[in-house]
């Protein structure tokens, strides 16, 4: 089979390797779509994410949706040919954090696309069985793979407390802003504001559940928000959301930026504002089925690149152009098809 293996800060090579075989437990699924994630990037751009490094050969990619082709002993026969999505972190269900249902936690979780775990850019994987969620036929290939950044989405508006009239202020409008203001649409917030410095994404948040957009450092969001979620990793931009959210709200930290920053304690403690971080997600993926399928959630028109596997490489740099969103990979495609429409 084919795959894209990552050797070292942008040296990606597209690598001829075994067809792997499904254990005990475990399905053999056909790559249909991979999208294209900001940490996927990071790892080309840079060789790791904090304490995560690429030290040897590693296969990027998480968001993923495939095929069954082949089930390994105590599975149904029966679910050969299904279409799926992939939950790309399989924990030991063991250790206390998954035994109390918090397994985004475990300290032994095996990420896909995360050193030293290979992930999905290639033709076959083998994942184990319960985290390949069968898709109805409403929900496409494309869309199947963007699951996963919805679970991001839904799980930073609970962590938030999202609820039917909320108001919401959400930094950054990329492919993560984007379907955590769409999951506050779906479930009823009646204020969702977004900003960013590209303003093409802004109008692209105003398509997609936004009800008032605003570049960073202009007056155009006023008042106060019940909560604040920051999907931007600016330290600007946290330091203001902060500042807007009123008494005893919520501030959920998504976003990937600096190790450290500063936050206005002052403004922290006299309001009692609650303040987390997120990390993935748990339990996700039957709600983000249920919102793509029912359309409540749409998640095909994030994607404004289609790339072959041979073209991994196009498709990590594409968020270069500001009218790019999520660019996606289809091993199936034999011809590259360029990020302006294919």
């Amino acid at each position: 089979m084919t795959s894209a293996v990552l050797y070292a800060p942008r040296d990606l090579r597209i690598e001829q390797r075994p067809v792997p075989a499904p254990s005990e437990g475990e399905v053999l699924v056909r790559i249909l779509s991979v999208g294209v994630c900001g940490s996927d990037v990071h790892y080309y751009e840079h060789g790791r994410i904090g304490d995560f490094v690429v030290r040897t050969p590693l296969v990027l990619g998480h968001e993923s949706s495939g095929q069954i082709a082949e089930v390994g002993n105590g599975v149904s026969p029966a679910r050969v040919g299904e279409r799926v999505a992939i939950e790309p972190g399989a924990p030991c269900g063991r250790c206390d954090q998954c035994r109390t249902g918090r397994y985004n936690l475990c300290p032994n979780i095996r990420f896909h696309g995360t050193p030293p775990v290979d992930g999905t850019l290639s033709e076959f994987v083998v994942v184990k069985s319960e985290l390949a969620y069968t898709v109805p036929d409403e929900i496409s290939d494309n869309a199947a793979a963007l699951l996963e950044p919805l679970s991001v989405g839904i799980w930073a508006n609970h962590k938030a407390g999202t609820q039917a009239g909320t108001s919401l202020l959400i930094a950054g409008a990329g492919p993560i802003g984007l379907v955590t203001a769409m999951v506050a649409r779906a479930v009823g917030a009646t204020r969702i504001a977004v900003s960013d410095v590209n303003r093409n994404r802004l109008s692209a948040a105003l398509a997609r559940g936004a009800t008032e957009v605003a570049v960073p450092g202009s007056d155009d969001v006023a008042g106060e928000f019940d909560a604040f979620i920051d999907c931007s990793g600016s330290s600007a931009a946290i330091d203001a959301g902060v500042r807007l959210v009123r008494p005893a709200g919520s501030v959920v930290l998504v976003g990937m930026g600096a190790d450290e920053l500063k936050l206005p304690l002052g403004v922290v403690q006299q309001r009692e504002l609650m303040i987390t971080g997120t990390f993935r997600y748990a339990n996700t993926w039957p709600t983000a089925i249920a919102l793509a399928a029912s359309g409540r959630v749409g998640l095909d028109d994030l994607v404004t690149g289609e790339f072959g596997l041979a073209d991994t490489e196009r498709a990590l740099t594409a968020g270069r152009d500001p009218h790019s969103v999520k660019s996606v990979v289809r091993p199936a495609l034999a011809i590259p098809v360029n990020a302006s429409g294919g």
